[in-house]
This record gives structure tokens, C-alpha cells and sequence, in this order.
């Protein structure tokens, strides 16, 4: 349930890591720590210098410049600890890109002082992300390169300032992460009469009755299960799934069944979402009804028109 337009994150975020949620290929490389650990002594990234405390911007010497990659290598700077990441964990990092050509930075998410949400097993993330996150642990910082080519493409992004050849290097300080659920998970909540009804099928989009009644004209939040987990703060990337139907007729119009992520409170899907999902337990089951005015207005978008009602049935899987 997208909406045509970034979140409000920094200038960095919508022209360069953008690139992080969607653009360019990647050759993939290796998943393992293919330079050694943070006393690495061989390998590319051995000789380069990250400097700064935990949870504050690094500063990155690379020396001698420029630096010579020829596919994706790590370093663990700092181990962290916890439970390592999995392959379908959401996690929300710190990222620094720095061009190893001339060791300048060229994005930074500490700019605006907002982290990053990442959903490792989103086949549109980066490779080198997903390849070498996977398996760290909380409080990690890494270190990682590759060729800017093998990272967002043949061109490389001209955005950042990196061509085809240069070098790109990755300074990431795991925040924290978010095992995902597969369905809601907590206390039944009996809905208020009057509202649609709602069966789920497992794997597939919900069921959704509507009632013969005209629509509410104002946000409707109705918890159907009260989740057990930590309350979903505005900015935090959260993974979804979902089954939107129109009241008027009752068709079915968008569902993800298996999830969707998205940064949640900041604009980047409707407003009846960022209202209702917001303050809200992972694990909990909401059935929204959604007006216009809190969904896309007056102009509508695409098959739903301006006078549509949407109703959702939304379960939070996953928060960060």
C-alpha cells in the first residue's frame, strides 16, 4: 500500500541509499568474513582504518588509496553479541558508504541521525547486505567493500560519485533486529458490531465481508488480536501482511499474504496506515477502515476512486 513517495529520511537516504531498497544488481560474492575478523592481518580492508566509538559516526582512512577489490570482502570490526541475524530478520543499521578510490564519503544515514531499516530476505535489498549481514549480531560493526559495479550495477551510481571501477566501501553498525512471526500472534479481541467481518486463509489473502451499511467517514483502528510484542514507534521499519478490500463492493484490490516492509509513521504509505499501525504491539491483527481523506484522497489511485472506502485487514509481523 505504497504511497508514489519516499519517506522523509535525509538527502542521502532518497538519492543514494535509495540504491539500498531497489536499485542496481549485485554479483553476489561470498556470505562468509573473506578478509578475516577485526585483527584481520591479510586481505584488502586490513590496512584500513575505522576509527570512532560505537554508535557514533566512524571516520574511515583508506590507505593506501586506492584500494583494490575485485569481488565483496568483510571485516569484523566489532563481534556485538545476541542472537545472530537470520535470513528473514529485519534489523535496522547504521550505514556509512565511503568511495575507497579517494577514501570521501559519499552517504551517510548519521547525517540526519536516522537508522536504516533492512529486511534481509527483500530480494530487491543489495546482495552485500544481504549476503553479509546475515549472521551478525547486534552491536556489530563491519566492514565491507566491492566493486561499485558488482554493487548497483554496471554504471555504478553516479548519485554517490561512484563509477563502474571505484571501490565501494561499507561501514555497518547493527542496531538491532526483529525476528519476523508468521501470522499475528496474541490475544483474541472481540470487534465492535457494525464493522466488516474477517476470515483468514493461510497463505492467501483474507476473506473480507462487508457489512450493508454506508461506510464510516472516519479512521476505523479495530484490534482483532493484541499482540505480546514491543509497541511500533513512528519512523521504525515494520514487516506487514495484508488483504485490502473496497466496502462498496467487497473486491479485493492489493494483499500481501507472506509480508511487506515499509518505514511506518513517516509518510511512506497511506495515512490511515502511519495513524493506525503506529502504537500498536507487534503481533497484533487490525482490521482498518479507511476513508478517503486518510487514504488516497479525493484523487483516488489507480482502481480505487476518490469516494472508495478501503478496508484492511493488517497483521504486524515485525518491528525495528
Amino acid at each position: 500500500m505504497s504511497r508514489p513517495r519516499l519517506a522523509p529520511l535525509a538527502a542521502a537516504l532518497t538519492v543514494g541509499l535509495v540504491a539500498l531498497v531497489g536499485c542496481g544488481e549485485s554479483s553476489g560474492g561470498s556470505s562468509g568474513d573473506s578478509s578475516g575478523s577485526s585483527s584481520a592481518a591479510s586481505g584488502p580492508l586490513a590496512q584500513v582504518k575505522v576509527e570512532g566509538e560505537a554508535a557514533k559516526e566512524p571516520k574511515v582512512t583508506i590507505a593506501p588509496t586506492p584500494l583494490k577489490v575485485t569481488e565483496e570482502v568483510k571485516r569484523v570490526i566489532t563481534e556485538g553479541e545476541g542472537t545472530p541475524l537470520g535470513a528473514s530478520d529485519l534489523t535496522s543499521v547504521h550505514i556509512q558508504i565511503v568511495n575507497g578510490t579517494d577514501g570521501k564519503v559519499a552517504t551517510s544515514t548519521w547525517t540526519d541521525k536516522q537508522t536504516l531499516g533492512i529486511d534481509l530476505s527483500d530480494q530487491r535489498m543489495l546482495p552485500i547486505l544481504t549476503n553479509q549481514l546475515n549472521g551478525a549480531k547486534p552491536g556489530a560493526r563491519l566492514l565491507l567493500a566491492a566493486p561499485a559495479a558488482d554493487v548497483f550495477g554496471p554504471q555504478g551510481n553516479s548519485g554517490l560519485g561512484l563509477k563502474a571501477e571505484d571501490p565501494a566501501v561499507f561501514v555497518v553498525d547493527v542496531i538491532k533486529a526483529s525476528p519476523s512471526l508468521k501470522e499475528a500472534e496474541g490475544t483474541a479481541v472481540a470487534p465492535k458490531p457494525g464493522l466488516p467481518t474477517v476470515k483468514m486463509n493461510a497463505g492467501k489473502p483474507a476473506t473480507i465481508t462487508m457489512p450493508k451499511a454506508t461506510p464510516p467517514t472516519t479512521l476505523v483502528t479495530q484490534p482483532l488480536v493484541t499482540g505480546k510484542g514491543a509497541k511500533v514507534a513512528s519512523g521504525q521499519t515494520v514487516r506487514v501482511a495484508y488483504t485490502g478490500a473496497l466496502w462498496g463492493n467487497g473486491k479485493v484490490f492489493d494483499s500481501n499474504a507472506t509480508g511487506f516492509t515499509t518505514a511506518i509513521g513517516v509518510g511512506q504509505v497511506v495515512p490511515g496506515w502511519d495513524k493506525s499501525i503506529v502504537g500498536q504491539p507487534v503481533g497484533s491483527r487490525l482490521l482498518l477502515v479507511v476513508p478517503p481523506a486518510d487514504g488516497y484522497g479525493a484523487q483516488g489511485q489507480g482502481e480505487i476512486k476518490g469516494t472508495d472506502t478501503m478496508v484492511f485487514v493488517v497483521d504486524v509481523l515485525a518491528a525495528v
